[in-house]
């Protein structure tokens, strides 16, 4: 295993040469409070070329889309094109600072209003705001939102917000954060929000619905135009998270089917690089109702100039202390700009992809929902295997081996020893039938030699850990 630079440090070694300063030295203890001064602040001391050959050999250990198959249901790991990078790495964009006078910064104002006029388009939304900085804030300016919505109208008795229990967990948290107390809807058989649960819950001190469409399951939610009619009769709002918005891009529009607000994974659905890859981005359309209520400044266009504009008396304010991860909206611009009226396509091939790797995968797990058809993911149960002692953590260490990064586990909650896999619109039809391969060889490996799967797995830098251990006692220093 690759040594910690403390471990490499030794007294004395340099990685750089500073030059002389050239500014008048002030001594700390003058302008810092005590409590924040150390007479050794512990730094390790390496040469440059240790420096660059440690976090080489530490980036060649790490896992990523370029590497290989990355299945990782619900967060859509697709391949970033290289292109996205090269247009936000022009210096007209790299280059330019947010305290920039509007004047001088027209180039990306326009290209921050046309990713939302897109973004409006797709989504079937009156606006968008860019700011939130990836999906969960995305979801918290959504619930503000609803928020302000009843504040203005005088619904003080709207404090719940209604959440299948199939639902990403930052749904709820986001919930309780914004003020709202969260009531689960149950899933019925087909996977889908149990209409009759939905109908009993809905009362008066409803003030949303939060639901994924495609949910959590990759089923399609058909009754969503039902569930808008119904929360507006009664004066409550319809919140769709995209988290799997790259099931229906350039198909379906969420605002036809009466939602009222969404927020984008532009990490997910167009293509920006996330996790260890890069930071997120979460914009959030919504529909007229809820307009009146973006934060400031919105990125807007007289016919002359472009402009923020700071002028919307009843915003809920502002989310970040700038306008939003910009290099990551050149990005998403890049390559919805790319596809052009052709974007359809990434629907189209993610389910393509998801229903051919499930068919693949026929008989080796069980599949709780294999009467409904999926969308862009799946999710299976590894309860088949469990009368061999395997559960899904050991098919998922097992996969490792095999040089595949697993899919989610335990997720959503509702399918026990849960794999939910998303093979996304990229992946070639050579690396599902290897993929499929692989599983095939895992089970039959759990049904004959199980303690090899509950062992793996084998091959990389670090064997099984205590992950209960490991979340709870982390060691996030080097201990001297």
């Amino acid at each position: 295993m690759e040594k910690l630079l403390f471990e490499l440090s030794k007294r004395g070694k340099r990685a750089i040469s500073l030059p002389k300063c050239d500014v008048e030295e002030v001594n700390p203890e003058e302008v810092l409070p005590e409590e924040y001064l150390r007479e050794d602040i512990d730094l390790p001391e390496v040469s440059q070329l240790e420096v660059v050959r440690h976090f080489t050999r530490l980036s060649q250990l790490n896992y990523s889309v370029d590497t290989n198959f990355y299945p990782l249901g619900s967060c859509t790991m697709k391949y970033n094109p290289r292109v996205n990078e090269t247009v936000a790495s022009l210096e007209g964009f790299a280059n330019i600072h947010p305290l920039q006078e509007e004047e001088t910064v027209q180039g990306i104002l326009e290209a921050a209003y046309l990713l939302k006029e897109y973004l409006k388009e797709l989504g079937g939304f009156a606006d968008v705001s860019l700011q939130p900085a990836a999906g969960a804030h995305g979801e918290l300016l959504g619930l503000l939102l609803i928020a302000a919505y009843h504040r203005d109208r005088g619904n003080t008795q709207k404090d719940t917000v209604l959440i299948p229990d199939s639902a990403h967990g930052t749904n709820p948290a986001s919930a309780a954060i914004a003020g709202f107390k969260v009531r689960t809807v149950k899933s019925d058989k087909n996977g889908e929000l149990d209409w009759e649960d939905f109908k009993k819950k809905l009362d008066d001190r409803v003030a949303a619905l939060m639901i994924t469409n495609p949910n959590t399951l990759g089923i399609f939610e058909r009754r969503i135009k039902d569930m808008a009619h119904a929360l507006h009769e009664r004066d409550a709002l319809l919140y769709m998270d995209g988290a799997n918005f790259n099931a229906l891009v350039g198909r379906m529009r969420p605002g036809d089917w009466g939602v009222d607000v969404m927020h984008f994974n532009l990490h997910k659905t167009f293509s920006t690089p996330h996790g260890g890859g890069g930071p997120g981005s979460g914009p959030v359309g919504v529909s007229e109702r809820l307009k009146p209520y973006l934060p400031v400044p919105q990125v807007e266009f007289d016919g002359e100039r472009y402009y923020l504009n700071w002028d919307i008396p009843k915003s809920v304010g502002k989310l970040l202390a700038f306008y939003g991860h910009v290099a990551v909206w050149v990005r998403a611009l890049a390559y919805i700009l790319a596809y052009g009226r052709e974007i359809y396509r990434v629907a189209d091939h993610a389910i393509l992809n998801a229903r051919y790797l499930r068919k693949k995968l026929e008989g080796l797990f069980n599949d709780p929902y294999k009467h409904v058809p999926c969308m862009h993911e799946f999710v299976l149960s590894a309860t088949n295997l469990k009368k061999y002692g395997v559960k899904a953590l050991d098919v998922a260490k097992r996969m490792l081996d095999f040089g595949v990064h697993p899919p989610t586990m335990y997720f959503p909650l509702i399918v026990p020893e849960a794999l939910m896999i998303e093979p996304t619109e990229t992946e070639e039809k050579e690396t599902l039938d290897r993929f499929a391969e692989i599983c095939k060889t895992i089970v039959e490996e759990a049904k004959t030699d199980p303690q090899k799967v509950k062992n793996a797995p084998y091959t990389t830098p670090v064997r099984r850990i205590k992950e209960a251990e490991a979340n709870r006692k982390p060691i996030l220093r080097f201990p001297k």
